[in-house]
C-alpha cells in the first residue's frame, strides 16, 4: 500500500479497512453524471478493480453533471440486478437524480457484519495498578473523567509488567465502579503487579440485515433525521415510482416544466397502492407537481452529492467499516426553485439547445444559465474542496462570458498526498503550484471557462494585491481552506466588501457547507473553540515537558525539541562558533552544561565513523532514558511527601522508572537507527540502514568492558572549565556541520522513525498510554483527516447555494446550512440564522452595515467628520480609531484635541500612524466609540469614502 499517497484517508479508515478496499472489485453500471461521481470517488480512494459499464453514447444533457448506480435505467432492470445481487450476496446499491431529487437504496443482504461500526478511536487507558484479590480491581491513570468505559465492555490488557497472566488477544468484559476502577476476574493466584500495562476496548462488531429491493419498495426504511422528515421522504418514495412508470408507459421522462405530463406523474404518484408499516395520509400534490415539472434534468451539485455519499456506501461495504444506511437515502434541494410561481421556467424557457448546459438549463432555464456566465467568482483555495468547486464551476458554466470568470488564489504546491482527494492533479504536477495545476485542469473540462491564478496568499501582506479595485470585479467568494484562522480572515473581507461567502471544510466523514449573504443571513463566525485549539501555537511548560509529563503530546513535544536541539541547533551553534571564535564558556554552568550536552552528546571528539555514531546514539539512549530519570528519582523519590501529606508524585504528576536498553525491543533498537543515522547525516558521514549490520555492532558495543574511551558523562563543573574549551576547540575544527531540517513526509529519513521512537520511550518512563506512528504524524503536521467522498459532498451542498446566490434576491429561508456524518448517516440541512440587529439613539444596524461618509472636495476635517455624525447619527463620538492607533480622545487636554480637530482626515491619519494612501485606495476604515454606549457595544464601521 502506498500510504504516503492514502495517508490523510488512512487516518479517517484505518489499514485493515485500506486493505479490503484495494482487495475489492466494484461493478458500476451507469455513466451519466452520478455515476461518473461514483466512479471518480472510487479510484480516488484506491478501490482495487472498477468495472464500468453503459452501452449508452454520451448526450449533450450528459456534459452538465459529466465529469447508478443504474442511473435512468428502467425499474424490471433495476428489480432483476437486485434480485440476483441479493440472492447470490453480492452488494447492491442503486442512486438516481431526477433533477433536484435524488436518492440512493443499499441492499448488502440478510446478514452483514459490520466489523468496525464508528468512526471513534477504540477507548484505551494506561494501567496505574491492579490489586490480587476476587474480584481483582484496575485503577486507571489519569482520573476517572479522562475514560468513558461501560459495564459489559469486552477488553483485552496489554504491555503489563508483573501480572503477565492478564497479557492477552482474548476479550473479557470488566463491570465499571463508580469511582471508574474496573472490577475483573479472579487474580488471587496471579503474579503480583509491577508497573506499565493497556486496557483497549474491544470493539462490537453489528450485524445489518437488508431487504432485498423488490420489498424494500413496498416496505421502505427510510433514513430522516426527525418525524417531520418522514412523510416528505415517502412522498418523494412514491414520486419516483411514479416516474418509473411515467418512463415506462412513455419511453421517456417528462418534459421540462411541461404541466400536462406532471399531472399524469401525480395521478401515477396518487394511484399507487399505499406503502406498508406507514400512515395512510394523502400525498403531497403540489410537492409531487414540482418533482415531475424539474424531473428531466441532470445538475452537476446532485451528482456531486448523491455521487459522494453512493461511493461511500460502496466502501462500507467492501470494507465492512461504518454503519451502512438502512435502506433508502432521499434528498431533495427543491428550495433552489423560485417560491414566486411567476417566476418558475416555462416549458420554452427549458427547450434543449443542443449545448453542454442543457440538463441545467431542464431544471432552471436560460435565465439563470445567462446570469451564471457572467458571473466572476474568487476561489480561495485549490485543494480537495477547491479542486471540487471548480469542477462544479466548469460544469455549471459560471464565469464562461468575456466579463464573467473564476480567480484561483493557493500559494500551496502539490504533495504526493494530494492525489487521493484533489482529483484535477497528476503524479507530474508534484512540486508545481495548485492554483496554475488546478486552473488548467479546469479549463480542460469546459474550454469556454474564464480561469486565473494567483499564487499569492489571501491574508492582511498581500491586501495590495487583493485590493478595492479587485473586490469591486468580484460577485462571491468560496473558500475551501484548512485553516480557522484563514477563514475568518477572508470572511472578514466579504462582510467589507459586501460579498456573498461560501464556505465548507470538512474531517474524516464529517462535513460542513455554510451560505453568507450580505443582509441577509449573521455573518460567518466559525467554531472559536475549534479556532483556538487547532491554530494554538501555546508551548507546554518547560518543567512539564522536562520532568513531569502526563500525555502523549507532553511527550511526543520532548522528542520533537530533543531533534530540534541535537540534529539542528547543535549543528548551528558549532558552525557559529567555528565564524566567530567566541568563547561560549563564560555562561552559567546550567547553560554550559546544556550546551554541550546540545553540541557534543556523549563524545568528546567529533565522529569519524559509522560505529563512532552509533556510540553516540547509545549513549544519548542511556543519558536520556536512563540516567537522567535515576537523577531525577535521586531529587525526587518514589516515596516523596509533601508537607501537606500527600505524595509529590500523585494527581498529573507520573512517577518514572528508568529503562534498560534491549536491543530486542523494537522502540530502543528504532531509536539507535534513526538517531545514529541523524547524527552521521549532520556530520557529512554515510550511514547506514542495514539493521542486520547495526544488531551486530551492538552486540559488540553492549559487551561488558567494551565502553567506548571518548564516551562521558554529561555532568560538568566550573573546574573544569579548561578542559570544556578544549572539548569544544576540537569540535570546532574541521568542516561545518549540516543542520537537519525537520520533515514530516518523507518515511526514509529518519525524521520521523527519530520521534515515534523517542516519544514511544518517554512515554515508557512515564507509565503514559503511547499512539502509532501515523497518529504522532497527524499530530506533529496539524494533519486533518480527509477522503474524498465527503469533499464531494460538500462541494455539491455548496454548488446548491450558488444557484440561490447567483439567481437573485431570496429569503433567508431559501437558504441552507448544511451538516453531515457520512459515517453516521446524518445529514441535517437548516436554514441560516438571520443577523443580529444592535440600536443606539437613531442608528439601528446588523454586522453588515457600515456608517458612510464622502470625504468631499475639499476634504473634510476631523470636526467636520465628527459634526456630521452627532447631526446625521446623534453620535457624541469618544474616540475614533484607525488600525488600533488613536486618532482622537473626547479625554485629551483640549490643546491637543484643537490639534487635531483642524487637521483634514487622511492628513491626521497620515500624522499619526505613517500611512500613505495606496493607489486605487477607495475607503478609509475608522472605528468609533461614543459616548453613552453599553458595555461590549461594537458600532459599524465608519467608511470614509475618498
Amino acid at each position: 500500500m502506498d500510504k504516503e499517497l492514502y495517508s490523510r484517508q488512512l487516518y479517517v479508515l484505518g489499514l485493515h479497512a485500506m486493505q479490503r478496499i484495494q482487495e475489492a472489485k466494484v461493478l458500476l453500471c451507469g455513466l451519466q453524471g452520478l455515476g461518473a461521481e461514483v466512479a471518480k470517488n472510487l479510484v480516488l480512494m484506491g478501490v482495487g478493480s472498477l468495472t464500468l459499464h453503459d452501452p449508452r453514447p454520451t448526450c449533450w444533457a450528459d456534459l452538465a453533471a459529466q465529469v447508478v448506480v443504474l442511473t435512468d435505467s428502467k425499474l424490471e432492470d433495476q428489480l432483476k440486478v437486485g434480485t440476483f445481487c441479493h440472492k447470490h450476496g453480492v452488494y447492491f446499491l442503486m442512486a438516481e437524480t431526477r433533477g433536484l431529487v435524488g436518492r440512493l437504496f443499499c441492499d448488502l443482504g440478510e446478514d452483514f457484519t459490520v466489523v468496525d461500526p464508528t468512526e471513534a478511536e477504540p477507548m484505551t487507558a494506561a494501567i496505574q495498578d491492579i490489586s490480587q484479590g476476587s474480584p481483582g480491581i484496575v485503577t486507571l491513570r489519569g482520573g476517572t473523567k479522562r475514560h468513558s468505559f461501560y459495564d459489559g465492555d469486552l477488553v483485552i490488557f496489554s504491555d503489563i509488567e508483573g501480572m503477565v497472566e492478564l497479557n492477552s488477544d482474548s476479550p473479557q468484559p470488566v463491570h465499571v465502579q463508580k469511582d471508574g476502577s474496573l472490577e475483573i476476574g479472579d487474580t488471587t493466584t496471579f503474579s503480583r503487579y509491577l508497573r506499565g500495562g493497556v486496557v483497549t476496548e474491544v470493539k462490537r462488531p453489528k450485524t445489518v440485515r437488508h431487504k432485498p429491493l423488490d420489498i424494500a419498495l413496498l416496505q421502505p426504511h427510510v433514513v430522516t433525521q426527525n418525524t417531520q422528515e418522514v412523510q416528505r421522504a415517502h412522498c418523494l418514495h412514491q414520486a419516483f415510482r411514479a416516474l418509473h412508470m411515467f418512463q415506462q408507459l412513455h419511453g421517456r421522462l417528462p418534459k421540462p416544466w411541461d404541466p400536462d405530463d406532471a399531472e399524469t406523474v401525480v395521478g401515477l404518484a396518487q394511484d399507487l397502492e399505499p406503502l406498508k408499516g406507514t400512515k395512510e395520509e394523502p400525498l403531497d400534490g403540489s410537492l409531487l407537481r414540482t418533482i415531475a415539472l424539474s424531473s428531466a434534468g441532470s445538475l452537476s451539485p446532485m451528482a456531486a452529492i448523491l455521487g459522494g455519499v453512493a461511493a461511500q456506501e460502496v466502501l462500507k461495504a467492501i470494507s465492512k467499516k461504518f454503519m451502512p444506511l438502512d435502506q433508502w437515502l432521499y434528498f431533495d434541494a427543491l428550495e433552489c426553485l423560485p417560491e414566486d410561481e411567476k417566476l418558475l421556467p416555462s416549458p420554452e424557457d427549458c427547450h434543449p439547445r443542443n449545448c453542454r448546459y442543457d440538463g441545467q438549463i431542464a431544471v432552471f432555464g436560460t435565465g439563470l444559465q445567462e446570469k451564471l456566465s457572467y458571473q466572476h467568482y474568487l476561489l480561495v483555495g485549490a485543494g480537495a474542496i477547491g479542486c471540487e468547486m471548480l469542477k462544479g464551476f466548469a460544469l455549471v458554466g459560471l464565469g464562461v462570458r468575456a466579463n464573467g470568470g473564476v480567480t484561483v488564489a493557493d500559494m500551496d504546491h502539490i504533495e504526493r498526498s494530494n492525489l487521493s482527494r484533489q482529483f484535477l492533479f497528476r503524479p507530474k504536477d508534484i512540486g508545481r503550484p495548485k492554483a496554475e495545476v488546478a486552473s488548467a485542469a479546469a479549463r480542460c473540462l469546459n474550454p469556454h471557462l474564464q480561469v486565473t491564478p494567483y499564487t499569492h496568499p489571501l491574508d492582511p501582506t498581500t491586501e495590495d494585491i487583493y485590493d478595492d479595485s479587485f473586490f469591486s470585479r468580484v460577485d462571491g467568494v468560496v473558500a475551501a481552506l484548512d485553516s480557522f484562522q484563514a477563514r475568518h480572515y477572508v470572511a472578514a473581507r466579504c462582510t467589507h466588501y459586501l460579498k456573498p461567502l461560501l464556505e465548507a471544510g470538512t474531517q474524516g466523514t464529517l462535513g460542513s457547507a455554510s451560505v453568507f449573504v450580505p443582509h441577509v443571513t449573521e455573518s460567518y463566525k466559525g467554531p472559536a473553540s475549534a479556532s483556538a485549539s487547532q491554530d494554538s501555537d501555546a508551548p507546554y511548560p518547560v518543567c512539564t515537558l522536562r520532568h513531569f509529563p502526563s500525555t502523549v503530546e507532553h511527550s511526543l513535544q520532548w522528542a520533537q525539541d530533543e531533534f530540534e536541539g541535537l540534529f539542528r541547533l547543535s549543528a548551528e551553534n558549532i558552525n557559529c562558533y567555528q565564524q566567530t571564535c567566541n568563547s561560549l564558556l563564560g555562561m552559567d554552568r546550567i547553560r554550559t552544561q546544556a550546551l554541550l550536552q546540545q553540541v557534543m552528546g556523549v563524545l568528546r571528539m567529533r565522529p569519524r565513523t559509522w560505529r563512532n555514531c552509533v556510540e553516540w546514539a547509545l549513549g544519548h539512549w542511556q543519558l536520556c532514558f536512563h540516567d537522567s530519570i535515576v537523577e531525577l528519582l535521586r531529587l525526587f523519590p518514589s516515596d516523596k511527601v509533601l508537607a501537606d501529606g500527600t505524595l509529590f508524585w500523585s494527581g498529573s504528576k507520573n512517577c518514572p522508572h528508568p529503562l534498560q536498553f534491549d536491543p530486542n525491543q523494537d522502540m530502543h533498537f528504532l531509536y539507535v537507527l534513526a538517531a545514529a543515522n541523524l547524527y552521521a547525516r549532520m556530520h557529512g558521514l554515510p550511514g547506514s540502514q542495514s539493521q542486520t549490520e547495526l544488531r551486530e555492532l551492538l552486540k559488540l558495543l553492549l559487551e561488558p568492558g567494551s565502553t567506548p574511551q571518548n564516551l562521558f558523562s554529561a555532568e560538568f563543573g566550573q573546574e573544569q572549565s579548561e578542559e570544556l574549551k578544549e572539548t569544544l576547540d576540537n569540535w570546532s575544527k574541521g568542516p561545518p556541520l549540516k543542520p537537519v531540517l525537520f520533515g514530516k513526509d518523507d518515511d526514509g529519513n529518519f525524521h520521523m522513525d527519530f520521534v515515534v521512537a523517542a516519544t514511544h520511550l518517554r512515554c515508557q518512563n512515564y507509565g503514559i498510554l503511547p499512539v502509532n506512528h501515523a497518529r504522532i504524524k497527524q499530530i506533529m503536521g496539524r494533519i486533518i483527516p480527509a477522503i474524498a467522498t465527503s469533499t464531494s459532498v460538500v462541494a455539491g451542498l455548496l454548488g446548491l447555494e450558488l444557484y440561490k446566490v447567483v439567481s437573485g434576491p431570496r429569503p433567508r429561508g431559501a437558504f441552507r446550512h448544511s451538516y453531515l456524518h457520512l459515517a453516521e448517516n446524518h445529514f441535517i440541512r437548516s436554514a441560516p440564522s438571520a443577523p443580529a440587529i444592535q440600536s443606539f439613539q437613531r442608528l439601528k444596524w446588523t454586522c453588515w452595515d457600515r456608517l458612510k461618509v464622502h470625504a468631499g472636495q475639499p476634504e473634510r476635517t476631523l470636526e467636520s467628520l465628527l459634526a456630521h455624525l452627532q447631526e446625521e447619527h446623534g453620535l457624541k463620538v469618544e474616540m475614533l480609531l484607525h488600525d488600533q492607533a488613536l486618532l482622537y480622545s473626547s479625554g485629551w487636554p483640549f490643546e491637543k484635541q484643537a490639534q487635531h480637530l483642524c487637521l483634514r482626515v487622511t492628513e491626521l491619519v497620515q500624522q499619526v500612524t505613517g500611512w500613505k494612501p495606496k493607489p486605487g485606495l477607495r475607503v478609509l476604515v475608522l472605528e468609533l466609540s461614543c459616548e453613552g454606549e453599553e458595555d461590549e457595544m461594537v458600532f459599524p464601521p465608519l467608511h470614509y469614502e475618498l
